[in-house]
């Protein structure tokens, strides 16, 4: 272990050696990249093709909470307040109850919003059923 640590970084086995950029030569070098246009693939939603109408295929954060529905709310309130009794009952003693509600809380309140801006984000990306927003977006003027 001491060895390790006095040992200069280029001697390291775990050192990326080959990985340099090929200019100007013939030279065939790993590639580091997994498309076939030489880019890296960062879309998540590339392996699932849509089902519904796509309105936005990469919602901004302001577009997909802006987007959230009675049902979003709805989840998100459930989830914190479901979140909070358990948290309530969870604190062993007295002393312990009410940071744990908090805890509770938050923890519920993060994950309840969460599912809520994963849903919302869904239907914009036409990945769950989105006839009210599809329906809305129509009248404003834009098309799909």
């Amino acid at each position: 272990m001491r060895e390790a640590q006095n040992q200069p970084i280029s001697e390291f086995p775990f050192r990326r050696r080959n990985l340099k950029l090929a200019r100007n030569t013939n030279e065939q070098q790993p590639s580091i990249h997994t498309s076939s246009s030489n880019r890296m693939n960062t879309d998540i939603t590339a392996s699932e093709k849509p089902q519904y109408p796509v309105i936005d295929r990469n919602p901004p954060f302001t577009a997909v909470v802006g987007n959230f529905n009675t049902l979003d709310y709805l989840r998100f309130s459930s989830i914190t307040g479901v979140s909070v009794v358990v948290g309530y009952l969870s604190g062993i003693k007295p002393g312990l109850k009410g940071p744990s509600m908090v805890t509770g809380g938050l923890i519920g309140l993060m994950g309840g919003f969460m599912y809520a801006y994963q849903n919302s984000a869904g239907r914009l990306m036409g990945f769950f059923p989105n006839e009210g927003e599809v329906a809305r977006y129509q009248k404003r003027g834009f098309s799909s």
